[in-house]
This record gives structure tokens, C-alpha cells and sequence, in this order.
């Protein structure tokens, strides 16, 4: 038992031992490397990688590292794609293989629908192809994999960071295909089967395109990064589809190799060919490659930062710009975990008060606070009561919250219809708390030309959560609806100079222009549309004043006319001042003696009429005094009882006809009465025909 139970007397002696030392050593220099490689240092570090590590056995050490670090870190793809290339010339094997690695990788992401992986795979594609490593077909298979059928947002905005990158270099050796996947882009835009941001992107792509790529280049950096010739560069006719890839996963194991020493003496031929070392010098780079692998024993496997290490090498100051936005990203974890973690409102209010968000950053946490809240299965008030305090607290909250309503309106139509109820009732909860001002409600134009399906879902839920906290008299007094004059009293009040600020709970004169465009009164066709909004979704008291008006409408219409008529017309008079002003002194002249001749001759008929009037005046006095004095003699002859029947005939008679004629002369001017005859020859008439019966 106890020989069994013995150690092995040199463990560090046996072949296996000193194989799997060796891999780590040049795992730890391969991956050391990789870490360390930047645009100024990738030069010295190739030498390095050639010098101290054996590139055949640590291919797949080398295709699995790259591909992990253009995955971490996509920016650097360019690096990494020409260290790449500079080994492709010299060991093409190792070239097949992260190329081969790259394509499988790009197909496990597309079919798991993995964004990261597809775009920080298709950025190091992209760079080998414009390295040369890679030929057109695949690029071109690519893109149409991406826009065949019906395309999802991040497919084709993987597509459009896609040909960014290629676009330049596929010009120059497939023009046919740029123009064909140009069309697609196309297409796609003026079918609008793709959302707004997609198609912004592609927007953006086509004035790229139109500019000729000028802003990305094939190489970006060529100075440092243009290391290979495009003659000496291998070229592998590999497409996307083809069958028979494998990834050779064996290769990032260790194993234990038979042959171990006659490949290690291969190798450095190799790299004394490499190189350009002589046989001596091929010896010493054995054993200095040896040193370095007990000097790599001792060094740590965490590697500095790339621009840490730069800076030592170069013994300069660098200044480090952060392009990948890590501040921004911790802080909206930091919010969303804070958000989420809080037990009530005021511990999440107080928490996120003290994090001392800089300015301009606002957005960050609003938007985190609405995507939290429309995340939720139903509407929790936890959010609204949160929003309502960081409203109160500054101006800037509640500024930005003012913003993010009109981001919110304008782009509704992208959110789910949970996901757009949530958001209605947040800002619903933030307006009748007043949190909010009811002047974000200026964005509101509910005609039937500016709304969407989506905007009137909004509309109804923010109004009707209003109603409901609010009460429907207390929602109508501030939305002041009965007036089908907004107007009216603003202008009477200005002209009174009194204050307009109002006492019975209506709204303030100047606050209707915010509900105009909910309660529209500039066109009878666009009242009518929102008189039925509002009614069929049982807010039917608040269109009164629309009623109203919508009764009045044509007569405002005819009083409307009738004023612009009035003003044309006192322009136009306005414009006639001048030349009634030239001709008035002649005007004058002639206006005085037509009035003087005309009162003469006026005066003149007016006398006569006089004169004719009083002539009949004065005989009707004669026949009204020659009545009473027949009356009176009728009276007499009563008396005395002597009267002859014919003379009473006579007199009678003449004397209603010496009235007729006596009126008719009167009517005529006066000239009948001189042709008339007297009551005397009349008398006598009579008399003689008495005497012949």
C-alpha cells in the first residue's frame, strides 16, 4: 500500500508533462497577444507571435481567441482582420480555419436569433473581406440572407453595418451586386413593411451609397493596418452554404503528440524561413523561445488593457476616448436595478435623487421609467407616483418628461397595445395630479387625417383615466368645452383691461390654445370627427361646445365673410382717399348752385300749393257758414210754417252740386269755379221747367 500510495519520483521529467506545459505556455502567448494588439503596436506583436509561438499547433488557439476578442470588442475587427491577413500569407491554414470558424458561427447566431453574435461576427467578415481573404459570393450570400422574404428590424439593420463595411470594396469587384442588394434596400423602404428606425437606416445607407462609401474605407487606418499586398494575399472561395465545413474543435485541446520533437524541429524551419534567420540564429531562437516559455511560467494569465499597455511600451501619455459608451451602460443598469428593487416609491425617489444623474442625461432615466412601466402586465401606480415626485422636485424632470409625452405620441404606432396602455395611463396619472403641464396636450390634433389607430387607442385611455380620477364636471370646467367661443372672452378681457385669470374653476383663456387641436373648431368636418370620438367612447359631455358650435357654425361663417367683405371694402376706400381729395373743391362748386337752383324752384311749388290750399280753405269756410244759415232759415220757416216744397228742392239741390263743382274746381286749381254757374239761374231753370209741366 504504501508503494502504491508513493509519489512519482520526477513528474516534470515525463513527455506528458512537458507537452501540456508547453500548450500552456502558448495559450498564455497567444492570448497575451490578441490582448495586447492595437493599430500601433500590431507590427512588433506579429514578430513576437511568430518568434515565440508555434502558429501550426496553435491554430486553433488563434481562430477561438480571435473570434472571442471580436466579439468583446467589435471596434478592433479592423486589427484583428489584418493580423489575420499576415499570417494568411505565411500559414493559409490558419486563415481557412477562423474564415471556416467565423461562417459557422454567423449561421448558429442567425438561426438563434442572436444579434450580438451575427453583428460582431459579420464586422470581422466584413474585414477579411476587405483584406482579401474572403471572396464576394459570400458577402453577397450574405446580404441576401438578411433581406430575402420578409426581414425583421434587426436583420436589416444588421445588413446596413454590413454593407457599410463592404460596401467600398464590393464596388470595385462587384458593382452588378451592389446595385441588386441597392434595389432590395429599396424595395424594402417604399413598401414600408419595415419599422421607422429600420427605415431611417436605410435612408442613411442609400445617401451613403450615393456619396461613393467616402466615409468608411476598405482599410480604415491604412497607415498602420495595410500590411499585406493584395497579389501576395490568399483568396478562399468559400460561400456561406457550403456543406462539408468543419470547426475542428480538437484543435483547442490539448493532446498528447508522439512526434512531438520532429514538429517542433518542422516548426522552426518554418520560422527561420518566416524570419529570414540562418540555422545558428534558428538555434538560438529555440532557446530563446524556451527561455520565454519558463519566463511565461511565471506571469499572470490577466493581461493589461490594450491602451494601458501601449502606453508603457511608448512611455507617452495616451489619452483613453471610450467609444463603446460603458458609462452609459452601467447607468441605466443602475437605474433599472434600482427601479426594480425598491420595496415603495418615495425608497426608489430618494435612491435615484441621490445618484446625481448629470445634465443632459436626464432622457435616460424618463425612458427607463416608461420602459419599466409598460413592461408591467397591468398598470401599477408605483411608476406614476415615482414620475409625479421627480416632476415635483426640479424643472428639469418634468421638462423632460414634457419631451418624452410628444416622443411618446409621435411614435405610439411602434408599441403593443399592453405596452401603449400603460404608457396612457402613466401620463394620465402625471396630468390629473397636475405633475405634469396640460400643455403637452398641444400635440394632440385629433382630426382624421393626423391620428393613427394607435394615437386614438392613446387618446381614449389618457382621457378616460383623466375622467375617471377627475370626475366628468371637473375635467369639462378645465377643458372649459361649453364655450363654442374660446376667444370671445380673451378679447373682451383685453379690452377691459381687467385680469383674465378666472375664479368658477374654468379654464384660463390663454390655456385653450393647448386643447384646440383636441377639440377642434377651425373646420365643421374635423368638430363633427371628434364630437363622434368622444361620444363613442363615452365622454359624450365633453362636446358641448362643439355642439354648439358645430350649430352656430354657419352663421360664423356668414359673419366671418361679411367682416372679411367690410375690410376689403375699407381698404379699398382707404385707397380711393386720395383721389376723392383732388376733385372735392369742384365737386363743391357744383354741389352748391344745383342745391340753390333746386330750393328756388321748390319753393316756388310749395308757394303755390299754398295759395291753392288756402283758396279752398277759405271757400269751405263760405259753404260750411251758407249751411248754417240755410239751417237757420229752416228753422224759421218751422216756425211760420210758409215754405214751398219746390224752392226747398231747388236750394237743396243747387247746393250740392255748387259743392261738387265747387270741390271738383278746388282739385282742378281754381278754374271751374269761374266757369260754374250761380245758384240764381239754376233757381230759375227749375222753376220754368215746373211751368211747362
Amino acid at each position: 500500500e504504501r508503494r502504491l500510495m508513493a509519489p512519482p519520483s520526477s513528474p516534470s521529467t515525463t513527455p506528458i508533462h512537458i507537452q501540456r506545459q508547453s500548450w500552456e505556455n502558448l495559450k498564455r502567448t497567444i492570448n497575451g497577444t490578441i490582448n495586447r494588439l492595437s493599430p500601433q503596436t500590431i507590427k512588433p506583436l506579429i514578430h513576437s507571435l511568430f518568434q515565440n509561438a508555434n502558429l501550426v499547433r496553435g491554430r486553433g488557439i488563434l481562430a477561438r481567441s480571435l473570434l472571442r476578442a471580436s466579439q468583446a470588442s467589435p471596434q478592433f475587427a479592423p486589427t484583428y482582420a489584418a493580423l489575420v491577413a499576415v499570417i494568411n500569407t505565411k500559414l493559409p491554414e490558419c486563415g481557412e480555419l477562423l474564415l471556416v470558424r467565423a461562417i459557422l458561427a454567423f449561421r448558429r447566431g442567425y438561426k438563434t436569433r442572436d444579434r450580438n453574435v451575427v453583428s460582431s461576427t459579420l464586422a470581422l467578415l466584413g474585414h477579411l473581406f476587405n483584406q482579401g481573404m474572403a471572396h464576394e459570393l459570400l458577402s453577397l450570400q450574405i446580404l441576401t440572407v438578411l433581406l430575402d422574404g420578409d426581414p425583421t428590424e434587426d436583420s436589416v439593420d444588421v445588413a446596413v453595418g454590413y454593407m457599410c463595411v463592404v460596401g467600398k470594396a464590393l464596388m470595385e469587384v462587384s458593382p452588378t451586386g451592389v446595385h441588386a442588394v441597392m434595389e432590395r434596400f429599396r424595395g424594402l423602404l417604399h413598401e414600408g413593411s419595415v419599422g421607422r428606425r429600420a427605415q431611417y437606416r436605410i435612408e442613411a445607407l442609400l445617401k451613403i451609397k450615393k456619396q461613393g462609401f467616402r466615409d468608411y474605407p476598405t482599410i480604415p487606418d491604412e497607415e498602420h493596418l495595410d500590411l499585406v499586398e493584395r497579389d501576395d494575399q490568399i483568396t478562399f472561395e468559400i460561400g456561406l452554404d457550403d456543406e462539408g465545413l468543419k470547426k475542428e474543435e480538437g484543435l483547442d485541446v490539448f493532446k498528447y503528440d508522439p512526434e512531438f520533437d520532429e514538429r517542433e524541429e518542422e516548426w522552426g524551419r518554418i520560422r527561420a524561413e518566416i524570419l529570414g534567420e540562418d540555422s545558428s540564429d534558428d538555434e538560438s531562437g529555440s532557446g530563446s523561445g524556451s527561455e520565454n516559455g519558463a519566463s511565461s511560467e511565471s506571469e499572470d494569465e490577466d493581461v493589461p488593457d490594450q491602451e494601458l499597455d501601449v502606453a508603457q511600451n511608448e512611455k507617452k501619455t495616451v489619452v483613453i476616448q471610450d467609444l463603446t459608451e460603458t458609462d452609459l451602460v452601467h447607468l441605466r443598469r443602475t437605474i433599472y436595478l434600482t427601479i426594480m428593487s425598491s420595496a415603495t416609491f418615495e425608497e426608489c425617489t430618494h435612491k435615484l435623487a441621490k445618484m446625481d444623474i448629470p445634465q443632459g442625461r436626464e432622457s435616460e432615466l424618463i425612458n427607463m421609467i416608461i420602459e419599466c412601466c409598460s413592461q408591467e402586465r397591468t398598470f401599477l401606480r408605483y411608476y406614476g407616483l415615482v414620475s409625479g415626485r421627480f416632476c415635483l422636485l426640479n424643472e428639469r424632470w418634468q421638462q423632460a418628461f414634457e419631451e418624452a409625452f410628444a416622443t411618446q405620441y409621435n411614435t405610439i404606432h411602434r408599441l403593443e397595445t399592453n405596452k401603449l396602455r400603460n404608457v396612457a395611463k402613466l401620463f394620465g396619472h402625471l396630468l390629473h395630479t397636475d405633475s405634469l403641464s396640460w400643455s403637452v396636450l398641444s400635440v394632440i390634433h385629433l382630426n382624421e387625417d393626423e391620428t393613427t389607430s394607435s394615437s386614438r387607442i392613446f387618446i381614449k385611455i389618457l382621457i378616460q383615466e383623466m375622467a375617471e380620477a377627475m370626475g366628468m364636471v371637473t375635467l369639462k370646467e378645465r377643458f372649459d368645452t361649453d364655450n363654442p367661443e374660446p376667444d370671445a372672452s380673451l378679447t373682451a378681457g383685453e379690452d377691459s383691461g381687467l385680469a383674465l385669470a378666472t375664479t368658477d374653476g374654468n379654464a384660463h383663456p390663454s390655456t385653450r390654445e393647448w386643447f384646440k387641436g383636441m377639440f377642434p373648431k377651425d373646420n365643421p368636418r374635423n368638430t363633427r370627427y371628434a364630437i363622434n370620438f368622444f361620444t363613442s367612447i363615452g365622454l359624450g359631455p365633453l362636446t358641448d361646445g362643439m355642439r354648439e358650435f358645430l350649430k352656430n357654425a354657419p352663421k360664423l361663417i356668414l359673419a366671418q365673410a361679411q367682416a372679411m367683405a367690410a375690410k376689403e371694402a375699407q381698404s379699398k376706400n382707404d385707397d380711393d382717399d386720395s383721389s376723392v381729395l383732388s376733385t372735392s373743391s369742384s365737386s363743391t362748386s357744383s354741389f352748391d348752385s344745383s342745391s340753390s337752383s333746386s330750393f328756388s324752384s321748390s319753393s316756388r311749388s310749395s308757394y303755390t300749393s299754398s295759395s291753392s290750399y288756402s283758396s279752398y280753405s277759405s271757400d269751405s269756410r263760405d259753404r260750411k257758414r251758407g249751411g248754417r244759415r240755410s239751417r237757420g232759415s229752416r228753422r224759421r220757416g218751422r216756425s211760420s210754417r210758409s215754405y214751398s216744397s219746390s224752392s226747398f228742392d231747388s236750394d237743396s239741390s243747387s247746393s250740392s252740386r255748387e259743392y261738387r263743382k265747387n270741390r271738383r274746381g278746388d282739385e282742378s286749381g281754381g278754374k271751374s269755379r269761374d266757369r260754374s254757374p250761380s245758384p240764381a239761374s239754376m233757381s230759375d231753370r227749375s222753376r220754368d221747367r215746373k211751368g211747362e209741366r
